[in-house]
């Protein structure tokens, strides 16, 4: 399975080779740091934090890497070959991949069951005043309490939402950016999480390995004569 964190920027359309409009989500695939290896599982770190906006925790743990603003796990079968610092980009999805999309939808405060539930409402007349949008009876009498699950009104969105069957238009390595078919959870600049079949592709990242690779101090040289 190959997975990215990204970051939707905006929805526009493009054309394809055979002329057809297709409606996509341009989304900010990566790059994303390899934060923490695990035997089934992989931590990525996507965006950037001021130093001074993390917590002493946080700074150790991602300690000679860089600051991450988001910080997401999932789960991988094999994790061989991969290490600490590394880098995944964008190009591990190439077009024509299927994929799933995660994220939190947008927040739409309090809402009705029309709304909310797809209620067809009540009769707009013959004595149903201000009655249209109502939600009518919600059960027979005699239990004396409201069953847990029952479709009410109440807060309507802010929940995490996975949009499956979702394909890869186009990919631009150069930008990061990664065009999706159709719409994707999540309000501008939401944080989204893309899984698809296939390998993971991992790139070395050269100034991590600079970084943790220990300095080796040389004892300083001392001429003797022989004079």
């Amino acid at each position: 399975m190959k997975f990215i964190l990204g970051k939707k920027i905006a929805m526009t359309q493009v054309f394809l080779p055979t002329g057809e409009v297709v409606p996509v989500t341009r989304v900010l695939a990566g790059p994303c740091t390899v934060v923490q290896v695990k035997d089934k599982a992989v931590q990525l770190g996507f965006g950037e934090k001021k130093e001074w906006r993390l917590s002493k925790p946080q700074a150790g743990h991602l300690k000679d890497l860089a600051h991450s603003e988001f910080l997401k796990e999932f789960d991988i079968e094999k994790t061989d070959g991969m290490s600490r610092g590394d880098l995944v980009l964008v190009d591990t999805f190439t077009a024509g991949d299927e994929i799933e999309v995660t994220g939190v939808s947008k927040g739409k405060g309090f809402a009705g069951v029309v709304k909310r539930h797809h209620f067809g409402g009540g009769p707009a007349s013959h004595g149903h005043k201000d009655n249209l949008r109502a939600p009518g009876s919600i059960g027979a009498g005699g239990v004396q309490r409201v069953f847990k699950g029952m479709r009410m009104g109440g807060r309507m969105g802010g929940d995490q939402v996975t949009v499956k069957n979702l394909e890869v238009v186009e990919v631009h390595p150069e930008t990061n950016e990664i065009y999706v078919k159709g719409a994707v959870p999540g309000g501008r600049n939401a944080l989204i999480m893309i899984k698809g079949p296939g390998v993971l592709k991992v790139t070395k990242n050269s100034k991590a390995e600079e970084k943790s690779a220990p300095v080796v101090e040389q004892a300083p040289v001392t001429e003797v004569s022989n004079a």
